[in-house]
């Protein structure tokens, strides 16, 4: 039988880059890319902050469950205004270890909590809608390119 240590350390495989955008000026609607460029505070042409929050990454699979708990039809990635959508692989497994997105790494640092804009862009409920479901934060590692397809895989665990 596998120790707690050992079964959060296995994923079924990689996960994969499914939508890139970038957030170019605070209110205005996102910009969706085929490519970005990751430098040391975040994505190029982004206006997101340095640190331990230079990226928001989310997960491709909760889109239909804020669709749901919204009470709306799709949600796409631009409303959520994350810079980074994944599909394949559970973000909230990979937080504290560092991740080779694309080219770049990342490590996840805290979760992306909903805004009050949220509210205008899901309807009524949308920030409660998106509470648990929005994505990470992540600071960059190692600068690098970031396109659609890019594989999402752990390189190292995190630090005990």
């Amino acid at each position: 039988m596998l120790i707690l240590a050992e079964l959060t350390q296995r994923h079924a495989g990689a996960g994969r880059v499914t939508w890139l955008g970038l957030r170019p000026a605070k209110r205005v609607a996102m910009d969706a890319v085929r490519q970005a460029e990751v430098t040391t505070d975040g994505l190029a042409g982004d206006r997101g902050r340095a640190g331990k929050r230079a990226i928001t990454l989310f997960q491709a699979e909760h889109l239909p469950v804020i669709a749901a708990l919204a009470g709306c039809g799709d949600v796409t990635p631009n409303l959520l205004r994350r810079n980074v959508v994944v599909a394949g692989i559970n973000l909230t497994a990979l937080k504290g270890r560092i991740v080779q997105v694309g080219t770049a790494q990342l490590r996840w640092t805290t979760i992306c909590a909903p805004c009050s804009r949220m509210e205008a862009a899901l309807g009524h409920g949308g920030y409660n809608a998106l509470r648990g479901h929005g994505g990470w934060c992540a600071e960059v590692i190692a600068p690098g390119h970031i396109a659609l397809g890019d594989p999402v895989d752990i390189v190292a665990e995190a630090a005990a």
